[in-house]
């Protein structure tokens, strides 16, 4: 079991860090959008929030000393956006492994990943990208407040319809176990719509925000 679970966690941090490096979107300013959190938290929904942090850490790492141009303060800055969204998410599905607790843990990550980064922005902005603190705070509200509203409310629709397709794959592979009081549930066809417009409504103003439409 153990070792399922290492491989299971070592797939997770593989496609993490591949997701972040083909997925990176620039949206404003040296702000970019990447996918790899919703594989954190996926990873956070099974086997709970410590395993998120692990993963975030690991491949912030990586990216550290791979493509990233932002040294350990961006390291940092990732491993605090990652987990902030993840480990809130994930520490709620652990108490509450349903339905309701996933969507409650996801807005509650969402909300407390937007107020992380704008203090921590604030704080740490002025030194690794050489804008004076006036100039940061400035931006908070037009640019970094959108930003991670943007990119939570993405990150949270696409793990909601993520989340059981690869969890049944990691099942059918005999990665994971199959929970008795979840054997046979059939995929809730109400949350994939929800998940798919909130998904659309993200992308479109995404887009808008970026200028292009």
């Amino acid at each position: 079991m153990q070792l399922k679970k290492i491989t299971v966690l070592a797939m997770m941090c593989a496609l993490a860090y591949v997701v972040m490096l083909v997925g990176r979107v620039p949206i404003v300013l040296f702000l970019k959008y990447d996918p790899k959190d919703v594989i954190i938290t996926i990873g956070g929904f099974i086997y709970g929030p410590m395993a998120a942090f692990a993963i975030s850490a690991l491949v912030s790492l990586v990216e550290m000393v791979t493509v990233s141009d932002t040294g350990i303060i961006g390291c940092i800055m990732n491993i605090l956006a990652s987990c902030s969204f993840a480990c809130s998410a994930a520490y709620l599905y652990k108490r509450h492994r349903s339905m309701k607790g996933a969507v409650l843990g996801l807005v509650a990550g969402w909300l407390i990943m937007t107020a992380v980064m704008l203090l921590w922005n604030y704080f740490i902005t002025p030194y690794y990208m050489g804008y004076p603190r006036e100039a940061v705070a400035e931006l908070l509200v037009p640019a970094f407040l959108p930003f991670n509203l943007l990119k939570g409310g993405l990150n949270a629709a696409i793990t909601m319809l993520l989340y059981k397709p690869i969890v049944t794959g990691l099942r059918r592979a005999r990665l994971l176990p199959e929970p008795v009081n979840e054997k046979g549930r059939k995929i809730n066809i109400g949350v994939i719509l929800v998940s798919l417009l909130v998904l659309t409504t993200f992308v479109l103003l995404t887009l808008i925000f970026m200028g292009v439409l």
